[in-house]
């Protein structure tokens, strides 16, 4: 159980109501993630709108988003977070656990394209040494052919990551997959 009262969906009313509908139809279930945000359904639908951003970005591919969740994660020590996007990477995307494990170690052996790899390793940069990006770093990522929208969607996918782990080690959410 989360430290913070939240809301199931058998007693959820309105607004949230209506989100659980809609994320019960997108996911097949209402998942802890959800109902912890149900003590603020406006930031449950922020949440939302955040997800379905990403989910079929035309550039930023879901192995590469996944493994930045991953490694965010990772360092945050939110297992929750590194636990569920491992399993994507092994369940939806055809990573072998030895996959992620390398990745874990060492993000440059992601199996990802150079060009994503090179985003990888900039995202993870600027989420955990932010002062040390340079001019270099981005013009490295334009020359792969990302627009600066790619690089900057990017980065607060990682940025936010990092603030999802927060709330959900500060909450204590329970793994439920």
């Amino acid at each position: 159980m989360p430290i913070i009262n939240t809301i199931k969906p058998e007693d959820a009313t309105g607004e949230l109501a209506e989100l659980y509908t809609q994320i019960k139809m997108m996911r097949g279930k209402i998942a802890n993630t959800a109902m912890l945000f149900s003590a603020s359904p406006s930031l449950l639908k922020q949440q939302m709108s955040f997800i379905g951003h990403y989910l079929n970005h035309n550039t930023l591919s879901m192995a590469l988003l996944a493994c930045i969740r991953t490694l965010v994660s990772d360092k945050n020590n939110c297992s929750y977070c590194v636990d569920f996007n491992s399993s994507m990477l092994i369940n939806m995307l055809g990573w072998m656990p030895k996959d992620v494990e390398a990745m874990r170690a060492n993000p440059s052996n992601a199996r990802l394209e150079e060009r994503e790899k090179a985003m990888l390793l900039f995202v993870l940069k600027a989420v955990r040494t932010p002062h040390d990006v340079e001019a270099a770093d981005v013009q490295k990522l334009r020359d792969f052919g990302y627009s600066d929208g790619d690089i900057l969607d990017a980065t607060n996918h990682g940025a936010r990551m990092s603030a999802i782990d927060i709330i959900f080690d500060a909450f204590k959410i329970e793994k439920d997959f």
